[in-house]
């Protein structure tokens, strides 16, 4: 009995995802980051700010931040469908505050009425685990009145101790967001208004948002613990760009070419949601779905 309570407090104090430690998620039977060709930084990205804070040694790249500055990149060709991926390892320790991020945006051709999907690595605190977080704005949602669509969750490994293949597949039907090929997430097209349509650019950053990253808010990067780092190589772009012919076929990640996900692809995705999803906006009854009718029933 005693051993029932103690693990029975261990559970609530950790959470689940960490009691799953070790627990892997099902194969997928599909694995879409061996059908896209590898390319080095130099080959597919440019330097966009914080240019004494990036190394490229070899094809891998780092990125840091301290209390001087922070650092990003981005593609060098706007696309209009894809898939775009890198393999990323992340700081460990104590990271509160700080965002790793690999995203896609058109922010810079649109400005305060711009399309962007993300994913983010929201910095932790000694003993916790990373949240992975991804979100999907649309036409100036996340400018002024912020409307995110944020599903994060916690991973069935150590972000930081090797590289692991952050993916996001953007179609005209759909995005999903894969780790390790293991689809984590799946947003359809349900309406022109709540999807992104016009070409966006890939980009990665490091950066402080100490006003939300870490617990919303409560704990801040401290700058005893500086350089924060953030690794990548092994990046994807592979699609149609935006001088593409509109002939050019839209790629998958799956087996079948009409896009969605396989049988084996959705129970593996179903077994991520069950073992190490945090958060679902469309289920936090604190929000206003009116603005999301992607999560009407």
């Amino acid at each position: 009995m005693g051993f029932i309570i103690f693990f029975s407090l261990v559970f609530i104090l950790i959470g689940p995802s960490l009691t799953n430690a070790g627990s892997w998620p099902p194969s997928p039977g599909f694995y879409p980051s061996s059908k896209f060709r590898s390319m080095s930084f130099n080959q597919g990205f440019r330097n966009l700010w914080g240019p004494s804070h990036q190394t490229v040694n070899r094809d891998a790249l780092a990125i840091w931040l301290d209390r001087t500055s922070g650092s990003g990149f981005k593609s060098v060709k706007p696309f209009r469908s894809g898939y775009f991926g890198a393999s990323i390892k992340l700081q460990p320790g104590y990271t509160a505050g700080v965002i790793t991020a690999f995203y896609l945006s058109n922010n810079e051709a649109h400005p305060g009425f711009h399309d962007e999907v993300d994913i983010e690595f929201l910095g932790t605190t000694f003993g916790k685990p990373y949240t992975l977080q991804t979100n999907v704005y649309i036409r100036g949602s996340g400018d002024g009145k912020i409307i995110g669509r944020e599903m994060k969750f916690h991973l069935w490994f150590d972000p930081t101790k090797n590289f692991h293949h952050y993916a996001i597949l953007w179609s005209p039907h759909e995005i999903i967001f894969l780790v390790d090929d293991v689809p984590i997430r799946r947003y359809p097209r349900k309406s022109d208004a709540t999807f992104p349509l016009r070409p966006m650019w890939l980009y990665g950053s490091i950066w402080d948002a100490s006003s939300w990253a870490t617990d919303n808010g409560r704990y801040k990067a401290d700058y005893r613990y500086q350089p924060f780092v953030g690794r990548f190589t092994n990046f994807k772009a592979t699609g149609c760009s935006a001088y593409s012919s509109l002939r050019c076929h839209p790629v998958t990640a799956s087996p079948g070419r009409s896009g969605g996900l396989s049988r084996r692809q959705r129970m593996a995705m179903k077994w991520v949601h069950s073992h190490y999803m945090v958060y679902n906006y469309c289920r936090d009854n604190k929000r206003d779905h009116s603005l999301t009718p992607e999560c009407w029933k």
